[in-house]
């Protein structure tokens, strides 16, 4: 069995707010209270982001893991598990079959927005217009309902063209790797400080949170830093040497699946500890999504070196979560 990994204090410090968001295993919970997650995406040639990022979630305990995808996608998606809820409601733009109008695929998609708690935006979605404008839409429309949630991907390339769709919505959180994150600043005016070897000790992270009015960011990295513009945390866990597409994936189905348990704590489905607000929680909600990606791929790589895959991490989630936070009578914090 793998040993847990070495964590610094302040890391252990964020990491018991982790815990304290976290519901407990009770028998009065009902289906649904512990996460709704959709992870919007997947196209005629992307098919395993949405997968993993899903089954991640799935694997970190939300209740239900929904996947909104196209309709080829959805057939291959459906064979990868039975686990998955798959709703074949996206269109691409030449998939689109009069009389059936983009409206329409708009309207589908927000009319399963009251069934669930987080979205996911951005696997596996493409660059297809129908595609991106169905989810800037369907993204103004979680933001009237007060919904969470997380862009990657190609969900990030419609704020790098309309940085306005999330600007000052502060309940969400955007992903970037390196080349992501200087697009996101080409489109929010920011140069980035180039000077200096170690991305750690400049304050790119933050100012691109605070010219898009406090969004949380994650800048993926040798250490992933984590900013709303006022507040910066920085994950430093060891992870992986291997980097192999799709592991972001399990990022962001971890940060769906601890938005919903954001949720559940505001609602105090149990007798919680402290008293987060919402945007703290936020923060805390990432830096543990960060946390329990770099483990993942930490134990991954243990055991697969060279020839890990995306999938080795979706293995490792319950064994991260264990790691780093565990359930609360044998919490390792």
């Amino acid at each position: 069995m793998s040993e847990p990994p070495m964590l610094s204090k302040a890391s252990k410090d964020v990491l018991v707010k982790v815990r304290q968001m976290v519901p407990p295993m009770l028998e009065n919970f009902h289906k649904g209270q512990l996460g709704r997650v959709a992870v919007i995406g997947g196209s005629q040639d992307y098919t395993g982001a949405p997968y993993f990022s899903a089954m991640a979630s799935a694997r970190l305990g939300a209740d239900m893991s929904h996947v909104i995808c196209e309709p080829e996608a959805a057939q291959v998606i459906k064979s990868y598990s039975p686990n998955l809820m798959v709703h074949p409601l996206m269109r691409q733009s030449h998939k689109l079959n009069p009389p059936e109008t983009a409206d329409d695929i708009v309207n589908n998609v927000i009319a399963m927005l009251p069934r669930l708690h987080v979205l996911v935006i951005g696997p596996g979605l493409g660059r297809d217009t129908l595609m991106q404008d169905t989810c800037a839409k369907v993204i103004l429309a979680a933001k009237e309902q007060d919904m969470p949630f997380v862009l990657d991907a190609d969900g990030l390339h419609l704020i790098q063209t309309h940085p306005g769709l999330v600007k000052g919505y502060k309940q969400c959180i955007l992903t970037p790797n390196v080349v992501e994150f200087g697009r996101l600043a080409r489109a929010v005016g920011i140069d980035l400080d180039t000077e200096k070897g170690d991305n750690v000790h400049t304050g790119d992270c933050a100012k691109i949170s605070r010219a898009l009015g406090g969004v949380v960011i994650i800048q993926k990295g040798p250490k992933d830093i984590i900013s709303n513009g006022e507040e910066t945390l920085i994950c430093d866990l060891e992870g992986g040497r291997k980097r192999s597409g799709g592991q972001g994936d399990t990022l962001t189905g971890s940060l769906g699946t601890l938005l919903g348990y954001r949720k559940a704590y505001m609602d105090r489905i149990w007798d919680v500890e402290g008293n987060m607000g919402p945007d703290e929680l936020m923060m805390v909600a990432a830096f543990g999504g960060a946390c329990i990606t770099r483990e993942c791929s930490r134990l991954a790589f243990k055991k697969a070196g060279r020839s890990l895959q995306a999938s080795d991490l979706t293995e490792q989630v319950t064994v991260a979560f264990d790691h780093l936070i565990g359930e609360k009578e044998e919490s390792k914090l």
